[in-house]
């Protein structure tokens, strides 16, 4: 016999349709969601639109993304909508971003975030298609950025002294740690940039968008691990990297983040381009000497290995060591980006590297997905549908058939998988949607 759904927040029919509908898509009255218990990674990429050979602001062009994709969706905020997939569709500032919903940290982790996002970069780059074909025109998604995020546990500080235990601090740290090895995993010979930013209860790293899920994944699977790692350090001082023999290039310098709080390692950041130089030649002053970008990598990585393979799959995990270890090729050495940057979804795309049958859904996907389709979920002998969302960490049910509201949080969702019932095939072919038009729910 099934448990009780968790603490609910009741709602009557008339408060839950307003409060849906508020600014900000809050699902009760003007509450922020509750934050998710699991710690948890996630990823979104930045594409720039180009319609017939020209760049277009997406927002100008559709509007929002229902101008593009067929059938319902359930509506998040401003132009953001959830998919079938899981994940999230928005336009920002000029780009469509695409964004996964939150994983939570087990070993697979990365990949299943990488899957979740190149399902959801496959879904809309089917729905372009249908568009093209309806409209007579060209549309190409362009690789832009790429943005990994990991959960925060702030801390108290220890002891009679108070240490440096800010996120603030922290990022601040790892723009000193994560830069070399996250270029050797993603960046290009026109990249410019890897940034590290503080957003309250996560980190995010940006970086520029790579057209190899497989690398992509790696470099979550990387920065996870590292950022698990530190974020458990007794202080986020600068020495930390010295007291424990961690290469640092001498005379970098990073700068303020261009967006947002954070830092920004550049390439003028550092003594000559990271991006323009080989990443086997011996040219960057340590405190151990010169040292290769590799070799700087190399030695990162094996310092936080142990943190990396807990949570690595078994492939990401041999790539990363024949990166790191074994001196396998990486963009960087090409003269120029490749030319699958400019046509994601069809030039690069997802092959199914990561099969349910192999590598299981997430607890915190599965939710979302039911959620999504608007699968009914059985209790106490009445029948609850999923009308919207509140954020990424509740759900918002309406009771049939008497329409009253409340919004469990996804955590409390979890143990209630197995009875919620299926409304037809999964995400897979990408062809699942939901079966209504959902309320307008943040």
């Amino acid at each position: 016999m099934s448990e009780p759904l968790g603490p609910l927040d009741p709602l009557g029919p008339d408060d839950g349709k307003k409060a849906a509908s508020a600014k900000g898509g809050a699902a009760g009255p003007g509450l922020p969601p509750r934050p998710l218990r699991l710690a948890a990674i996630g990823l979104e990429s930045e594409l720039t639109l180009v319609v017939d050979g020209r760049k277009a602001k997406p927002e100008k062009v559709f509007g929002d993304p229902r101008s593009f994709i067929r059938g319902p969706l359930v509506h998040r905020r401003g132009t953001s909508y959830h998919l079938p997939t899981g994940g999230a569709v928005y336009f920002d500032t000029g780009v469509v971003e695409v964004a996964t919903p939150a994983i939570e940290i087990a070993r697979g982790c990365a990949a299943r975030a990488g899957r979740s996002l190149w399902e959801s970069l496959r879904f809309v780059r089917r729905e372009l298609d249908a568009w093209e074909r309806r409209e007579e025109r060209e549309v190409r998604l362009v690789g832009f950025s790429a943005h990994y995020n990991v959960s925060f546990e702030h801390r108290p500080p220890r002891g009679g002294r108070a240490p440096r235990l800010s996120i603030g601090d922290f990022a601040h740290l790892l723009v000193h740690i994560l830069p070399v090895p996250v270029m050797l995993l993603v960046a290009n010979p026109r990249s410019s940039g890897i940034g590290v930013r503080p957003r309250g209860d996560r980190i995010e790293v940006t970086a520029d968008f790579t057209p190899s899920p497989a690398l992509m994944i790696a470099a979550m699977t990387f920065v996870a691990g590292v950022v698990r790692a530190a974020m458990r350090w007794p202080s986020y001082r600068l020495a930390e990297l010295a007291e424990r023999g961690l290469p640092a290039v001498e005379g970098f310098a990073p700068i303020p983040h261009t967006s947002r709080k954070g830092w920004l390692a550049r390439a003028e950041c550092f003594p000559a381009d990271p991006f323009r130089t080989p990443a086997d030649a011996p040219v960057w002053p340590t405190a151990a000497g010169p040292r290769s970008l590799r070799g700087i990598g190399r030695a990162l990585f094996v310092a936080f290995r142990p943190a990396i393979r807990r949570i690595a799959d078994p492939f990401s995990y041999r790539l990363l060591e024949s990166i790191f270890l074994r001196h396998a090729p990486v963009l960087l050495d090409l003269p120029d980006r490749p030319a699958a940057y400019d046509d994601v979804g069809r030039l690069c795309r997802w092959d199914d590297l990561f099969p349910e049958r192999a590598l299981s859904r997430s607890l915190y996907e599965r939710v979302l997905i039911h959620a999504i389709a608007g699968d009914l979920l059985r209790q106490d002998g009445r029948s609850w549908r999923p009308v919207g969302m509140h954020g990424w960490s509740e759900v918002v049910f309406e009771r049939v058939p008497d329409r009253t509201r409340r919004t469990v949080p996804v955590d409390d969702l979890v143990r209630h998988l197995e009875a919620w019932k299926e409304g037809g095939p999964g995400p897979r072919g990408g062809s699942r949607r939901p079966r209504r038009r959902q309320d307008r729910t943040g």
